[in-house]
């Protein structure tokens, strides 16, 4: 017989693709933790990445666009390990973000996707990423409207910044924007200990793009809040 037979060799691969993927499903399934969780945790950096070239170093006039389609890349690897917050995490800050350039009543939505998506991060594990979701959600709750246009509530942001600020001390996010927060609220000398907080906190491995434009932004949260106590 041959094999190499044009009507056999069709057969022949879908024989060998089924195995292909058995023998694939099968490797999958006896892969140790570690293997799943590097695999998150690298898709995860990728998002991170990508959000910050984006934030600190694309054009305004293309993050909007940028943005868009960051969150689609995102909510695919939140399919994929559906069972982690990390990825969940980082898709609200894709999409707040993705909000904060579109602006205006039409991102009312998005800000309301990303709401749901740190809440379902923090049903999984409220703790992932440092407190990140915490820290995410109580940014949305002081920035967006309260009712009846939206879900904004100041008292419900403290509460969460500052479960963020427990988590994680000296973490320069939390810091900032607890900071942030009580300059909004008129509480600029209280804002003025955790903007320098944030200033002087521990830098973050691989994350020197952001670590740097997020500094930026405190020293300029600084020069207002003293400017309001003189």
């Amino acid at each position: 017989m041959n094999l190499r037979s044009p009507i056999l060799m069709p057969r022949r691969k879908a024989v060998f693709g089924s195995l292909v993927v058995a023998a694939a499903l099968a490797l999958g399934a006896v892969l140790p933790p570690e293997a799943h969780a590097a695999s998150v945790d690298d898709a995860v950096a990728e998002l991170q990445r990508d959000w910050e070239v984006i934030r600190y170093q694309t054009p305004a006039a293309e993050r909007e666009r940028r943005f868009e389609a960051l969150a689609a890349k995102a909510h695919r690897v939140s399919e994929t390990f559906a069972q982690r917050a990390e990825p969940l995490v980082w898709e609200g800050i894709i999409v707040s973000s993705w909000a904060g350039e579109k602006g205006g009543l039409g991102a009312l939505s998005l800000v309301k996707q990303a709401k749901g998506l740190y809440e379902q991060a923090m049903g999984i594990d409220a703790r992932a990423l440092d407190g990140s979701a915490y820290n995410s959600l109580g940014v949305l709750y002081y920035k967006v409207p309260g009712w009846p246009v939206g879900f904004g509530d100041k008292k419900k942001a403290r509460e969460l910044l500052l479960k963020a600020l427990e988590i994680n001390p000296q973490g320069i996010d939390p810091n900032f924007f607890y900071g942030e927060f009580l300059l909004e609220t008129n509480e600029p000398q209280q804002a003025l200990v955790y903007l320098e907080r944030a200033l002087h906190a521990p830098s973050r491995p691989g994350r020197q793009i952001a670590d740097a434009g997020r500094r930026e932004e405190v020293r300029a949260l600084i020069d207002k809040a003293r400017a309001r106590l003189q």
